[in-house]
């Protein structure tokens, strides 16, 4: 008597089913490192183009950085060539404004009685303390050298800055609207020979930690 031995399909799997079961976790498995690559690759991509998109903006906004700062510079260097070349001016208006004096009293020898009271004369129109000193120019005050004049020797070793007041440059900070700039201007009379004399006219100044300066030379001979 033969017996036939009968399975339920919940007693377990069968090899088709557990075939199918393992394709399954392998498919499964197989993903899940593809999503894993793809995330880690997605990653670098934004790092390295983070990395571009910052170097593209860094280098233009250096080069405009560099430009403006130059512009500065230059605008400065003009400016301080301009209080400068003043300083010469005025030194030449005082020889001219001793001759004038000179000629207005009349006499003989006008020109060397002139270039005299410029050199070494008392008078607030001689440039005599200057040539011992170094002096400021402040051309809002009376023409001349000396106290309350234009021309003023250093206190000590520093010479007063200059304020900008109603277009003049000035040392003067008590006028109404002054502001303060980075200049200071030094003029200087030095003897080459009896009838010749050197201006030296120099403005310095600090700009992002590094100091400028402009100087200007001119002689002054008597009048022929």
């Amino acid at each position: 008597m033969s017996m036939k031995k009968s399975m339920h399909p919940s007693a377990g799997f069968t090899t088709k089913q557990a075939r199918q079961m393992s394709s399954s976790i392998f498919s499964f498995a197989n993903g899940r490192r593809e999503q894993t690559r793809l995330c880690g690759f997605t990653l670098i991509e934004a790092m390295v183009a983070i990395t571009i998109v910052t170097l593209a903006v860094t280098g233009p906004l250096f080069t405009a950085s560099r430009a403006i700062v130059a512009a500065q510079l230059a605008r400065q260097k003009l400016t301080a060539s301009y209080l400068a070349q003043e300083g010469i001016e005025y030194a030449r208006a005082m020889r001219d404004n001793e001759y004038l004096l000179a000629y207005q009293a009349g006499g003989t020898g006008v020109s060397t009685a002139a270039w005299t009271d410029f050199l070494t004369g008392s008078s607030a129109g001689s440039i005599t303390q200057c040539r011992a000193a170094t002096c400021t120019l402040d051309p809002a005050r009376s023409m001349g050298s000396g106290s309350g004049f234009a021309l003023q020797p250093c206190s000590g070793a520093s010479c007063a800055p200059l304020y900008l007041a109603n277009g003049i440059y000035t040392e003067q900070s008590g006028i109404a609207g002054s502001v303060p700039t980075p200049y200071t201007r030094t003029i200087q009379a030095v003897d080459v020979s009896a009838n010749d004399v050197r201006i030296v006219s120099t403005v310095s100044w600090s700009f992002h930690n590094n100091s400028y300066s402009v100087t200007v030379n001119d002689h002054l001979m008597p009048w022929q």
